[in-house]
This record gives structure tokens, C-alpha cells and sequence, in this order.
């Protein structure tokens, strides 16, 4: 796999980052300067219509020239945070890259390279969007980097934990998503303030929420579309705790104001910590290959009699063990047996209802995707509390904490540090 310098931007408007040595914001094409280096009006209106698009707004250039101002802010922070990449050495594999936007495809609903396409038909560089998961998952490296051993927690730090988690259950967490919309000085709230109601209007209109978050929220959960997974009630700002504890579930904030910005929060669901209930199941497999990808439309002759198989296996399948062996009789392409299954866990959102109605014992019918036939039998289902998270899953939430810790600190002081003009022209 090729690594790329986070100097090669792709000519990203996540910002050019063209150095001008001691050049002053005064030329129309330059929105601010940042310890040197130029952020474009090319780069902010790139991005002025990467937003509009995902939000639903018109591109036209009233809408444009009100999102401008804090979509230069936004483009200053991840100036600063280009900086810090280069100045540690930091390289992110595409592969990295392409793992990120595939979530945000895949959690919109988009098939493989549908937001590509859709960024294609506006007019909209692809260099924008790959340019800032560049830097966005760079920076996360630079935060690793900054915190050394003290990332990884001892065994002690997590023992502590476990045991503080363990008075915890029975107590609500919120799932929650969310969208940082920050304020570096007292003079940008007012633009913070219209960017927020900007986001609002159009999240409400139907914009999908990852999506936005993914762009524009200035966060480290951005890189999963804004989603923070379960949290409880202590380690939300006391008013966004207020406001999430009396919302339903599905709904999305106003913005509120919190510490640094606004922040706009989506409650994906509740629960009593420990004591909600998962689904495990047992499933045996068997697969049948295509030789060539299914792409949709007409299957070819050979795709067809991959199905006829399939349904002539079908009839003998009566019991998990039958499945197993027809699983090797086809080559063992895919494990019979994959592991326990947790059923909340299953994509699509299809394939988990079939496999949480499915009856014990019964073959399911041919599933097609795009390299073959699979035929599924449920073996067992068992449902019970989950209770304390293992162990890693506690160490990563502590990794999760000192990484965000690190990085509003690490950012201030680069805030403290930086020569930041803007061109009131821009």
C-alpha cells in the first residue's frame, strides 16, 4: 500500500495550505493566513458547497456567503492541525481514507462510491471531502503520538474503572451523536450561532445527520459521523444533559451552548447500563460462491446455476450438522460456523430480522449478495443481561477519553501559538 505525505493534498480545500513566507490576508483570493500559509477562497467555497449539498441547501450565492465565515474558522483549525501533522512526520495510508468515507457511504444508505458521485454531479472536487479525512484521521495519529505510553491504560486504570462501572448499572446512558461547532474568540459567536441554526434547519428538513457531522463538527467523533456511542449523564455538559434526559428518541437539539461552541445533539436511544438484554446466536453456513461478482441486473448463466444449487442443497439441510457439511462439500469458501453472533451487531438491518425471526433449525432461503449464495441455519438463540463490558471495550473507552482531552488542549495551545490573519475581503 502507497503512503502519502499529508503535504500531498490532492489540491484539498481541506486547506491548500499554500506558503507564502510573510504574506499578509490582503489579496480578494485569500481568505486568512495561517502562520504563513494562504486558505483560498477556492478552498472555503469548496467547502461552503460540500455543506450545502449534504444539508439540502441551494448552492446559490446568498446561502454560500452566510456559511462562509464559519467554514473559514472551521478551515483555520484543521490549518493548524495540517501544521502539527507535518511537523510530527505523520503519513495516513489511503486505505485508512477509504475505510472512513466507505462508513459515511454506508451509513447513509449510499452504495460504494455514492457520495463520490453525488459530489461529482455538484461540481464539488472529491479532493475536498478526501482532504479532510486526511487530515481528521492524521490528527488523531498526532494526538496518539503527544500522549505516548500514558495512551495505553495500565491494568489498574482499568480495574478502577470496571469497578466504578459496576455501581453504574441500573443507571441510564444516553446514545447519543453530535455536532461541535467551536468558538476560538467572543467576536465568531455570532457566525458560530448562524452556522448552528443553518445545520438545525436543514438536519430537520431531512439532511442525514452522519453526513453533516462527518464535515462539519469539529470533534473527534466526527470520524464516526458525530456518533459517540453510550455515554452517562457525568460525562455530558451539564446543559446538554438537561436537554437530552427529557428528549425522545430520533430527535435532534437545538444548538446549545457549551463550553468552546454550540453543540447540536442527536439521541439515538437509552438504556439502563448492564441491564439490557442481547441476543446471541449460534448459526451454522454454507456458502456457494459466484465466479464472478453478482453487479446487479440480469444474472449470467453461471450466477444462475450457483442458485439452482443452492435451492437443490436447501432441501436436505434439516439439522446444523447437514449445513456444516455442505458447507465443506462446496469448499469451505466461508467458515460454517463464524463464532458466537451478537444479533444488534448484524448488517444489514435485513439479514438481522431474518436472523432474529428465522425458527431454530430451520434453513433459511438462498440470501444472494455480490460474491455469492449463502444459506443460513440458526442453532441456538440465547438472550440474556449484558452487564459489565469486557475488558478491552473499557480500555478503549479510556484510550477514547485521553484522546479527546488531549486534543481541546492541544488545540488551544496551537491557538496560542498561531499568527492567524484573515481577510476581511475573503
Amino acid at each position: 500500500m502507497k503512503l502519502l505525505s499529508l503535504g500531498c493534498l490532492l489540491g484539498l480545500a481541506a486547506t491548500s495550505l499554500v506558503p507564502l513566507g510573510t504574506a499578509r490576508a490582503q489579496d480578494a483570493r485569500i481568505a486568512a493566513v495561517v502562520n504563513g500559509a494562504v486558505i483560498t477562497n477556492q478552498d472555503v467555497d469548496a467547502r461552503a458547497r460540500l455543506f450545502a449539498l449534504s444539508a439540502g441547501l441551494p448552492p446559490n450565492p446568498q446561502i454560500l456567503d452566510r456559511l462562509k465565515p464559519q467554514i473559514t474558522s472551521e478551515l483555520i483549525d484543521q490549518a493548524l492541525q495540517l501544521q502539527a501533522i507535518e511537523q510530527h512526520k505523520v503519513v495516513v495510508p489511503q486505505q485508512k481514507i477509504a475505510d472512513a468515507l466507505a462508513r459515511i457511504d454506508k451509513a447513509n444508505g449510499l452504495p460504494p462510491g455514492g457520495l463520490q458521485k453525488k459530489l461529482a454531479q455538484a461540481g464539488i472536487p472529491y479532493a475536498t471531502l478526501v482532504g479532510q479525512f486526511r487530515t481528521e484521521l492524521g490528527w488523531t495519529d498526532v494526538l496518539k503520538k503527544q500522549l505516548g505510553e500514558s495512551l495505553r491504560p495500565t491494568r489498574e486504570d482499568v480495574m478502577a474503572e470496571q469497578r466504578a462501572m459496576r455501581h453504574e448499572i441500573g443507571q441510564t446512558q444516553y446514545h447519543i451523536a453530535e455536532i461541535f461547532i467551536p468558538i476560538e474568540r467572543p467576536s465568531d459567536e455570532a457566525n458560530a450561532r448562524r452556522f448552528a441554526d443553518t445545520v438545525i434547519k436543514q438536519l430537520r428538513n431531512g439532511a442525514a445527520f452522519p453526513v453533516v457531522a462527518a464535515q462539519f463538527s469539529q470533534s473527534q467523533s466526527a470520524l464516526t459521523g458525530g456518533d459517540r456511542g453510550w455515554v452517562e449523564p457525568d460525562l455530558l455538559d451539564p446543559a446538554v444533559r438537561a436537554i437530552v434526559q427529557r428528549m425522545p428518541a430520533g430527535a435532534i437539539s437545538d444548538p446549545v451552548r457549551v463550553a468552546g461552541g454550540f453543540e447540536i445533539v442527536n439521541l439515538l436511544g437509552t438504556r439502563k447500563f448492564g441491564e439490557e438484554h442481547e441476543t446471541t446466536l449460534n448459526i451454522r453456513q454454507a456458502f456457494l460462491p459466484f465466479p464472478s461478482p453478482f453487479q446487479g441486473g440480469q444474472p449470467t448463466p453461471a450466477q444462475l446455476a450457483v442458485l439452482a444449487h443452492a435451492n437443490a442443497l436447501r432441501a436436505g439441510l434439516h439439522d446444523c450438522g447437514a449445513v456444516a457439511a455442505a458447507n465443506a462439500a462446496v469448499g469451505n469458501v466461508r467458515k460454517a460456523d463464524p463464532g458466537p453472533v451478537n444479533l444488534a451487531t448484524v448488517q444489514p438491518a435485513a439479514f438481522q430480522s431474518l436472523l432474529g425471526s428465522l425458527p431454530i433449525g430451520q434453513i433459511s432461503q438462498p440470501l444472494v449478495s455480490h460474491n455469492g449464495v449463502a444459506l443460513v441455519m440458526v442453532c441456538s438463540r440465547v438472550t440474556s443481561k449484558t452487564g459489565l463490558p469486557p475488558i478491552t471495550a473499557i480500555a478503549n473507552l479510556l484510550i477514547q477519553r485521553r484522546v479527546s482531552l488531549e486534543s481541546q488542549q492541544l488545540m488551544d495551545a496551537l491557538h496560542r501559538n498561531a499568527v492567524i490573519e484573515r481577510n476581511p475581503a475573503g
